[in-house]
């Protein structure tokens, strides 16, 4: 006789699966919870307690850390002294295993939940189990997932068992299944318990989202996973599309980049992105003024770009977007006339992200990777306080200056280095980014912002090495710079500022973003 050994705390489908199994010839062995629910059933089954002799004890702590179940899992059955063993001490062969773990992720998803009960969540005895079928994947077939029931069934049911690729396939899928498991917990403990946040060794636990149709290009296959645990930070993870195709890979990386940058502003602000890099920001009384001044910085790029807002979007925001072809509009929620309007766009994907119309609490780490591993820094969330800058320059920059310099460096830390932007009051009037060298972006910059650029505020994410920038600047009519300082030329840099009549700034805090 066939054995399987059921332990789930997911149950769905457990009943049915056990059924079919027992039909098939299979004793079940069965403990707690599981047992109770497949008695109810009328499915005849063994307590594990009468299998290893011992009752469950310390609180359901222990239940099949026995050498007895153990022995029965491991025991290879192309080893002869291995069988003999089991003979000798009257241990029976154990041959599937149905096993999913306790649930340690959906418990510290409560709000307010407390420790104790998240200790007792973590499954000792499951993962155990799981890695010991998992290494006789062989002779013992490992199933961790109600997913997997029917495929593991149709097989038994049309051959008596599974194929050796099919039992790779789950012992594989079962050793995933721990890792995340125990990556999941150490990443909680980790941020309960420390203020670590670059360990020595580290693990990211990920789970697909969805297959993309393609990666960054057509010929390239991608996927986009979310990281475990969860966060509940408004984030392109969270995004609920409300109509449209599915997101691209590109457009992914787009929308990440709309929303990071809309988080660092309070006012009604529109963020306009093309190319994971900002093409018109504004904030306003208003979305629809916020909208039009974001656009007026640059009018061809943002077609098939894409459009993030921070309050909800209403008709007469959405009729001026429906007259340009944009990828992607994302809001914290659309009003019923504007998703009349979008509905004749069918293509349009609209994202809803709760959340984005108030104050984010953002925290926590990035990861970047490249070929044979990971970067890791911490979010770059913080800007210094305007108490703490540095007026450098004969000429004092005005209140409203300072305004718009606090606006514009709020831009330029999300503009791909090198990067320089150009502000009136609280709206981009030119934005040039993704450069070699800081005088090429000043230069597109002021040639895209043509007249809309005299009487700016310019902000650049580093240091000017040179005064040629400056000078571009000036000739375009900039009459006040916010810069971070730090450059052995600086005093050929000031010198410049003062010899055009600008005011210039030293923030102390550089933005690079590669």
């Amino acid at each position: 006789m066939k054995r399987a050994l059921i332990s789930v705390s997911d149950k769905g489908s457990i009943v049915d699966f056990s059924k079919r199994l027992s039909k098939l010839g299979f004793e079940i062995i069965s403990t707690g919870g599981t047992a109770k629910a497949l008695v109810s059933a009328g499915i005849k089954i063994k307590e594990v307690s009468d299998v290893t002799g011992f009752p469950e004890m310390l609180d359901g702590r222990v239940k099949t850390l026995h050498p007895i179940i153990h022995a029965g899992v491991l025991a290879r059955r192309d080893n002869k002294e291995h069988m003999n063993t089991l003979k000798k001490h009257n241990i029976n062969k154990i041959d599937l295993l149905a096993i999913n773990l306790y649930p340690f992720e959906e418990t510290i998803k409560k709000p307010k939940v407390g420790i104790e009960e998240v200790i007792e969540n973590i499954d000792i005895g499951g993962p155990t189990l799981i890695r010991a079928a998992a290494k006789n994947y062989k002779d013992v077939i490992i199933v961790t997932s109600k997913n997997q029931y029917n495929d593991v069934l149709k097989s038994l049911e049309s051959n008596g068992d599974l194929s050796l690729r099919e039992k790779e396939k789950l012992a594989l899928d079962a050793y995933v299944h721990t890792a995340q498991y125990d990556s999941i917990i150490s990443t909680y403990l980790r941020n309960k318990w420390t203020d670590e946040i670059l360990p020595d060794n580290n693990s990211i636990a990920l789970r697909k989202k969805q297959d993309m149709r393609y990666g960054e290009n057509p010929h390239l296959k991608g996927a986009f996973y979310k990281t475990l645990p969860e966060i509940f930070e408004p984030c392109i993870v969270n995004a609920i599309k409300l109509q449209g195709k599915e997101l691209s890979y590109n457009n992914i990386l787009d929308g990440d980049c709309a929303i990071e940058c809309l988080k660092e502003f309070s006012d009604p602000t529109c963020v306009i992105i093309k190319h994971a890099t900002p093409c018109g920001i504004a904030s306003a009384d208003n979305l629809l003024k916020a909208w039009k001044d974001a656009y007026a910085t640059d009018t061809y790029s943002p077609f098939g770009g894409i459009v993030s807002f921070n309050r909800e979007l209403g008709k007469d925001v959405a009729k001026e977007l429906s007259n340009l072809f944009l990828e992607v509009i994302i809001a914290p929620s659309f009003t019923k006339e504007a998703l009349d309007v979008f509905g004749k766009k069918k293509n349009l994907r609209l994202l809803q992200l709760k959340g984005l119309d108030k104050k984010i609490d953002r925290k926590g780490m990035i990861f970047r990777s490249v070929v044979g591993g990971f970067l890791s820094q911490e979010r770059d969330v913080t800007l210094t306080p305007k108490k703490d800058w540095k007026i450098v320059t004969k000429k004092k920059p005005s209140e409203k200056e300072l305004r718009s310099m606090e606006f514009a460096v709020k831009v330029v830390k999300h503009v791909k280095s090198n990067s320089v932007v150009f502000v009136k009051d609280m709206h981009t009037v030119g934005i040039g980014g993704g450069q070699t060298a800081r005088v090429d972006a000043t230069w597109i910059a002021t040639n895209k912002g043509k007249e809309n650029i005299k009487g700016s505020t310019m902000a650049s994410d580093a240091f000017f090495p040179f005064r040629d920038a400056v000078d571009i600047a000036a000739e375009a009519g900039v009459k006040a710079i916010i810069q971070p300082g730090g450059s052995i030329r600086d005093d050929e840099v000031i010198q410049a500022a003062d010899e055009h009549g600008i005011a210039m700034v030293f923030s102390g805090q550089r933005y690079f973003k590669h």
